[in-house]
């Protein structure tokens, strides 16, 4: 399965052809069930009317549909099941393709406003790295595979994960069932207060209250059935009676219990479902075994566990229905529920993180292996051992993976003991912000344990930092200079906090003073950084600025980006050449849109 676009569109007519096979039959069972339904009629007359025989008959006709409309049930369930799978792998021919914007999951819900490059490097929105990696289909695989691309991971981890994708790679039966999987689902889940909520201490006594409940319970339906038969109604009046006061006494603690499960039967019903699934995968590698161990430990199953879970809780759900209101007294409904959940709670409660750490994990491996799969010419970078000074990024022919194939230019980067800082000059759009985007996102890629857009990379375990995106705020009194310098703060916090080397991307440092105190200030901040032992690359419009690169002596490399004016049009090659640019665009692109300068 070397080939993804090959592999994808043979499943993908394969599919086709079973959609449009269960169509023909879906029409084939709807068209039966009515002549079904047009010969009972005909048959009921015949016998009801005319006599011509025993009402006893219809029983057949009757027969006849019920078996008609479970083998149409089971026809719908088909086909639902293969239009998951087509789409499933339309996606995929859509993100080999680079179509993919707008198709997937865009993790706004992970972007945080005070993170250190997650904004800058369009990890999530629309169009964003995780909507083109994530394949989860629960939260705890999202959350997952959200906090690997914020926060990067130690290079023992790392390689182990590179491992991990490499068998997980080629599973695509897997990643094709666990996609198909709960497809008419609708879910809710939040595993974080779920875990919550089976940690918790109990809140129900324990036994003999629960058999007692189921007494009282029991007695009262059965006083009352005694009263309805001719009996008198005292037994049941006292009862119900007895059954007012346990429930009043229970009452809250028991809506504690219930209310506690913040998610819906049907999102557990999928959870159960996926962990089914990864419990009868064969898996070669240690890590991924022990995780098929766990999920089967001490001949408990885990699927089992929150399938019983997700029972209780679609009992849960029918609380405010009018029959669980009918219960409550003389059944103790909402009771009988908090006990059921209460065991439940006791005998795997316990086990719940894990059970959400393992299905998170496995879940983000699948999107990184799904990745790989697709991009089978990405290579996993290599990681090398710290030196002194410790930060390395070596990368040959790198390119921006958000970028369509087509249209995507790649450049090479290096940075080491010899160069720890690229200041790299040009034009406007010219290339400097994708530059500075592209050695980030396949750096936060490499940190994450996934393949990365390059020929080739070569890096020391780092830790990221950036200022490409900068805005003023009206409702906060900040002007867009002063936003600059608390986003580059926060880097310069990052640097003091973390043991890995930093790797800082600046894109037009300073660009909201004027020129002296820019060259001053980003004198001081480079001198400060490099003193820190790290590396990183600074873009600018200001000719002026590259001159600092002559206190900086050979630890700073100029570098640049050109542009051409053909055919009254501006052109930008977008390679990256050594050395200063020898010109700037402003006013060409000012003269090409006729303002007068």
């Amino acid at each position: 399965m070397s080939n993804p676009t090959h592999e994808y569109s043979t499943r993908l007519e394969r599919f086709a052809a079973v959609v449009e096979a269960k169509r023909r039959k879906h029409i084939l069972a709807g068209n039966t069930k009515g002549g079904v339904i047009a010969a009972a009629l005909v048959l009921a007359w015949m016998s009801l009317a005319k006599a011509w025989f025993s009402p006893y008959w219809l029983a057949l006709p009757v027969c006849v549909y019920v078996a008609l409309t479970i083998a149409h049930e089971h026809i719908l369930r088909a086909r639902g099941r293969a239009e998951t799978a087509e789409s499933f792998y339309r996606r995929g021919l859509a993100r080999v393709e680079d179509r993919w914007v707008g198709t997937g999951q865009t993790g706004d819900r992970f972007l945080e406003e005070a993170h250190v490059y997650a904004e800058d490097l369009d990890l999530f929105g629309r169009g964003g790295l995780f909507e083109l990696l994530s394949t989860a289909r629960l939260p705890m695989g999202e959350n997952q595979l959200a906090n690997w691309l914020r926060f990067p991971s130690s290079k023992e981890v790392i390689l182990e994960r590179q491992s991990l994708v490499r068998e997980l790679r080629d599973k695509l039966d897997l990643r094709e069932d666990l996609a198909a999987t709960g497809e008419d689902l609708r879910t809710r889940l939040n595993p974080e207060s779920l875990i919550v909520w089976a940690e918790s201490q109990r809140a129900l006594p324990k036994y003999p209250w629960r058999f007692l409940a189921a007494i009282l319970a029991l007695g009262t339906a059965a006083a009352i059935v005694y009263y309805f038969a001719g009996g008198t109604y005292r037994i049941a009046l006292t009862l119900l009676a007895v059954d007012a006061v346990f429930l009043r006494s229970l009452k809250k603690r028991g809506q504690a219990v219930i209310h506690g499960v913040s998610c819906n039967a049907e999102g557990l019903l999928l959870f159960s479902q996926t962990l089914r699934r990864l419990e009868r995968e064969p898996f070669a590698s240690p890590r991924l075994q022990v995780f098929s161990a766990e999920l089967t430990a001490e001949g408990r199953r885990a699927s089992r566990a929150i399938q019983k879970l997700a029972r209780i809780v679609y009992w849960i759900d029918a609380e405010h229905s009018l029959l669980a209101h009918l219960a409550e007294l003389p059944l103790l409904y909402s009771i009988q529920v908090a006990f059921a959940a209460e065991t439940w709670r006791a005998r795997f409660g316990h086990s719940m993180r894990r059970w959400v750490e393992i299905t998170g994990e496995v879940e983000a491996l699948l999107s990184l292996a799904g990745y790989s799969f697709e991009h089978p010419a990405d290579p996993f970078p290599e990681f090398v051992n710290a030196g002194n000074p410790a930060a390395t990024f070596h990368a040959e022919q790198l390119g921006h993976p958000l970028i369509p194939a087509a249209r995507c230019v790649r450049n090479s980067v290096r940075l080491d003991d010899e160069t720890r800082v690229l200041l790299v000059s040009g034009s406007n759009m010219s290339g400097k912000s994708t530059l500075l985007r592209a050695v980030g996102v396949n750096a936060a890629l490499a940190m994450a344990g996934a393949p990365v857009r390059a020929k080739s990379l070569r890096l020391t375990p780092l830790s990221i930092g950036t200022r490409i995106r900068s805005t003023d705020s009206l409702q906060e009194g900040r002007s867009g200079f002063y936003t600059e310098i608390l986003h580059i703060r926060a880097v310069f916090s990052l640097a003091e906090s973390t043991k890995q080397p930093l790797l800082f991307l600046f894109d037009e440092l300073l660009e909201g003073t004027n020129s002296k105190d820019r060259r001053i200030g980003a004198k001081g901040l480079l001198e400060a950084l490099l003193g820190r032992g790290e590396i990183g690359i600074v873009t600018t419009h200001d000719l002026a600025l590259t001159e600092i690169g002559q206190s900086l002596g050979q630890r700073l490399r100029n570098m640049h980006f050109q542009d051409y004016v053909e055919n009254g049009k501006m052109r930008f090659d977008y390679t990256l050449r050594d050395g200063v640019v020898a010109k700037s665009n402003a006013l060409e692109l000012m003269r090409l849109i006729w303002l007068q300068v």
